[in-house]
């Protein structure tokens, strides 16, 4: 089986194991498993079937959802990207981070964690002074793009 089929299968297994139909079969195997349990006298072999069942199901499906994960994120990556690279001002170290080591990382996490320290101290000072001001020229996230720059 290709990458391609499995891809397909995962994806749809994924979205029919979501839905309710899915969950009301669930049910209906748990009820029926439970309402047996008197023919079978609760003994071990009657327990060892549903266990059995949900250990498999649990150990495929940690596959399938791991595999429509990956799929999902990787897709957002690159719509995050292209909105990073045709944003005007935007900075462009921010595409791909996910390739990044991780000191890179905490080293960008700490400025734009400056920079969100920063926009409360403005907006902060700015709410003190004028309570109601609603002006566009006193935006603070004007002052954090400014700030921005000063960092990079």
């Amino acid at each position: 089986m290709g990458a391609p089929t499995f891809g397909h299968i995962a994806a749809a297994t994924a979205r029919a194991s979501g839905s309710l139909g899915a969950f009301v079969a669930a049910l209906g195997i748990v009820l029926v498993w439970a309402t047996s349990g008197p023919l079978f006298h609760f003994n071990d072999t009657w327990q060892l079937v549903i266990n059995t069942g949900t250990t498999i199901v649990t150990f495929l499906m940690v596959f399938l959802i791991q595999h429509t994960q990956n799929a999902d994120t990787a897709a957002l990556h690159i719509k995050l990207d292209e909105l990073i690279r045709v944003s005007k001002g935007a900075n462009q170290e921010l595409l791909n981070l996910e390739s990044m080591d991780p000191a890179h990382l905490e080293e960008i996490r700490q400025r734009y964690e400056a920079l969100a320290r920063t926009a409360a101290d403005i907006k902060s000072k700015k709410e003190r002074c004028m309570p109601d001001s609603r002006s566009a020229s006193s935006d603070p996230s004007d002052r954090v793009a400014a700030e921005s720059d000063n960092l990079s």
